[in-house]
């Protein structure tokens, strides 16, 4: 099955940043799982039909079958069949990640946290699983998963607005009911204080998934986990910047200047070389 090789656009990405203060042959690894996490993505957000998306995730879930197989096909798969044997990547994480992927082809809205969680935890806490195993230190799950769904929570409040554009609404609907804000005001971009109020309930849930992460962290894996915190600080800084915003995501896309990224990465990197943690600021 023709499919083409998604180009590598992690230099404009909140990852990129973090990939270069790890050794080399942990940043290849990294890459090469990134690239594979591009590709499902890409799937997802083409404007294919259903049966065709759901085709090309097919050829993916093959494909990762004949990685663990040593036997894959695909130039992805073949570098991320030697990263697998190395690390001795979990396969599990990975069918996770695939069945995430799949959820937005068709899972449009969410009844509560309980169900958009699972949705976080698959579609970035397995990725953050598996960059465990190449750094190291496996035992950091509760770590890992935290910080993962604090990303995606924090992307979902970054991109509403694009979101709702492709019929997407991952804020639980239990909480629209809770502040008083419609599905419809929310598809017609209406900005009011109870959106306001919505968003914020939402952010202090992702603040505190970035606070129980920080918490949960084990001194002696700092320093092995400093792609991870640059990422935190990253992520925690945007959120914090959404708030500042008072959560007006319809007029603008909230984001971070790449200088201001690798201000936040160096001075993460430092803290974390004098045995520092982040500070949490959100």
């Amino acid at each position: 099955m023709p499919l083409q090789t998604p180009r590598m656009t992690h230099r404009k990405s909140n990852f990129g940043i973090s990939f270069l203060f790890l050794p080399r042959r942990q940043r290849e690894a990294i890459e090469r799982v990134y690239a594979f996490c591009r590709a499902l993505d890409d799937v997802s957000d083409s404007a294919l039909g259903p049966e065709e998306k759901k085709r090309q995730l097919e050829f993916w879930r093959n494909e990762l079958d004949r990685c663990y197989a040593e036997k894959a096909e695909h130039p992805i798969t073949v570098a991320l069949q030697e990263t697998v044997q190395e690390f001795n990547l979990t396969r599990t994480y990975f069918e996770e990640l695939t069945q995430g992927v799949e959820m937005d082809f068709t899972v449009t809205r969410y009844s509560s946290f309980v169900t958009l969680s699972q949705y976080c935890y698959r579609v970035a806490g397995t990725v953050g699983l598996i960059c465990l195993e190449i750094f190291g230190c496996p035992g950091e799950k509760d770590y890992a998963v935290a910080l993962g769904i604090a990303f995606q929570v924090t992307n979902i409040l970054r991109d509403v607005k694009d979101d709702a554009g492709h019929g997407r609404i991952y804020l639980p609907q239990d909480d629209f009911l809770r502040f008083g804000y419609s599905e419809n005001e929310l598809l017609n971009s209406t900005y009011n204080d109870r959106f306001v109020e919505l968003m914020r309930f939402e952010a202090e849930r992702a603040g505190d998934y970035f606070r129980r992460a920080a918490d949960l962290i084990k001194p002696e894996h700092r320093r092995q986990l400093i792609a991870s915190e640059i990422m935190a600080a990253i992520y925690s800084t945007l959120l914090r910047e959404i708030k500042i915003a008072r959560y007006n995501v319809f007029d603008q896309r909230v984001r971070l200047s790449k200088p201001r990224k690798v201000a936040l990465a160096l001075k993460t990197a430092l803290m974390n070389r004098i045995g520092i943690g982040r500070a949490i600021s959100i």
